[in-house]
């Protein structure tokens, strides 16, 4: 056949290999979840043990992370679905009830009891798709964003909303404190307060409190870094550091391919460049650094020095669509290629003679003149360990892009794809040794094994 090979897979980057021998990663048994009939781009975690899936096909599932049997398929949405979110309550009269909320493109939102399976609620009052969901658990009331943004309660009442934004709609929100919330409409940054007046006449209200208007294109991700601060990021390449109390902007960064931060790419790179190589997919945190998800690439940027400190340009050989920070220094990204690759942050050992990059002053923004600066930033650089992410694990198993995962800690790594599966990644030795530990309770129950204590 003539058929040709889809883009990105053709030229395979000679780097990003890891030898046969991949000490670091743990994830060598693997378990595939057949449950979907279409892409599965969602993955919530419910507890410590149960997760849920939900995509194109309209159906959502919920899994044994451990086991990986499938405990429900919850039928209710007629389109596939386009956001979902885990809403658990914590009533003192009753025990804790497990609840996820699911959006779909069939314009309604239904609110599922995770231990019954079963449907608690729907609402079917939308003029437009919702596209994402936030609960607010201090206020036990939870948000939808689409072209209005809505506040409602646990019982499924409309508390509130906004008027009609715009067509395109909120694509994301994020919380953030004394009752806000940011929402991305286009290129505008929405702040939004909610008020409760005790008085029950009066009830809820949601306020447009501020336009923030600093991106040059579409918002595509947002996270909260702490009580403090959040981060955006743009279809071009724009990531932008904010205050979450007065919404000022405290720093951006957009040079992920200025050849003066990469004095090792060549400038004729960059017009070669389709546009979405710079597009900032997903961005994830710590209270340090944030991960960013750019084009083919990962960045991670520190908060306290306003820069990037280590990247991988050519993470995967197309987009990354999702990026997780792992507790020890890792981290772990999926990409559009199909597949999930483990990184490690680690420190270059550099040579005291080495010179000062001259792209370093234009990242400080420091001005050629100014020798001070010029003097601080050099001992800045000194005083500066510059990282690397070294790749330490390649986890091959998808056949089409890998949408997102889930990581479970030693219970492993969900991922979902457009291939229709789920796979659970599982740490092979621990696995083996809790199956010999099984045999070995079960032989020693039957008798078989005469146990002296």
């Amino acid at each position: 056949g003539g058929g040709r090979e889809p883009q990105g897979l053709a030229e395979k980057s000679s780097v990003q290999t890891v030898g046969e021998e991949q000490t670091q990663n743990p994830y060598t048994e693997l378990l595939v979840l057949k449950g979907h009939q279409d892409i599965v781009r969602f993955l919530v975690q419910i507890d410590d043990c149960r997760f849920a899936s939900a995509g194109d096909d309209g159906i959502v599932c919920l899994w044994n992370a451990q086991t990986g049997e499938k405990l429900f398929e919850l039928h209710g949405h007629t389109h596939k679905i386009t956001a979902i979110a885990p809403f658990s309550s914590s009533d003192a009269f009753e025990e804790k009830r497990h609840l996820i909320i699911t959006a779909s493109a069939d314009r309604t939102v239904i609110v599922w009891d995770c231990t019954s399976g079963r449907q608690v609620q729907k609402v079917s009052c939308f003029h437009s798709t919702v596209k994402c969901l936030t609960v607010l658990q201090r206020l036990d009331v939870w948000l939808s964003g689409g072209s209005d943004l809505c506040v409602w309660n646990r019982k499924l009442d409309l508390l509130c909303k906004t008027s009609h934004l715009t067509d395109a709609g909120i694509s994301a929100l994020v919380e953030l404190p004394k009752n806000c919330v940011a929402a991305a409409v286009g290129k505008e940054l929405i702040i939004f307060r909610l008020t409760d007046s005790n008085n029950e006449s009066e009830g809820w209200n949601v306020l447009e409190v501020k336009r923030l208007v600093d991106h040059q294109d579409n918002i595509l991700s947002l996270v909260s870094v702490n009580d403090l601060t959040f981060v955006t990021g743009s279809h071009v390449g724009e990531l932008i550091v904010w205050d979450a109390l007065d919404w000022t902007k405290q720093a951006s960064e957009c040079n992920f391919w200025d050849s003066s931060v990469h004095p090792d790419v060549q400038p004729e790179i960059k017009l070669s460049q389709s546009p979405n190589e710079t597009s900032v997919q997903h961005l994830t945190s710590d209270e340090e650094y944030v991960f960013a998800a750019v084009g083919k690439g990962i960045y991670v940027y520190n908060l306290q020095m306003k820069c990037v400190i280590a990247c991988q340009r050519t993470a995967h050989d197309s987009s990354v669509l999702h990026i997780e920070k792992l507790p020890n220094r890792q981290l772990i990204s999926c990409s559009e290629d199909g597949s999930v690759r483990i990184w490690e942050l680690r420190e270059k050992q550099q040579l005291p003679a080495e010179p000062v990059p001259t792209g370093f002053f234009n990242m400080w923004g420091f001005g050629r003149a100014n020798k001070q600066a010029n003097q601080a930033a050099k001992k800045m650089q000194e005083n500066t360990p510059i990282y690397f992410l070294e790749l330490v694990g390649d986890l091959i198993g998808h056949s089409s892009a890998v949408q997102m995962f889930l990581y479970f800690g030693e219970l492993g790594l969900a991922t979902c794809s457009a291939d229709h599966l789920i796979i659970l990644w599982k740490d092979g030795e621990r696995e083996s040794s809790l199956r010999s530990l099984t045999l070995f309770q079960k032989l020693a129950q039957n008798g078989d094994l005469q146990l002296k204590l």
